[in-house]
């Protein structure tokens, strides 16, 4: 996780034909204990920086999670 909050991803996929997003969706999915379709791109889907929903999990389980990630 970065210094302002936000989490980085490095993917192996191409940005080509949405494989790169479809491999941040299964990331973040695996990652949250969530199925792929409570995962959504927000904002960004073309571009380097994303903003992703994640439906199911609350903002308190979302932080804490994304605590372990910094850690």
């Amino acid at each position: 996780m970065d210094a302002d909050g936000t989490l980085k991803v490095r993917l192996r996929s191409p940005p080509v034909e949405g494989a790169a997003n479809e491999e941040l969706i299964a990331i973040l999915a695996k990652a949250f204990g969530l199925p792929r379709r409570a995962v959504t791109i927000a904002a960004g889907a073309h571009a380097r920086t994303k903003r992703v929903m994640l439906d199911g999990i609350d903002e308190r389980r979302a932080a804490a999670l994304m605590a372990t990630f910094a850690g």
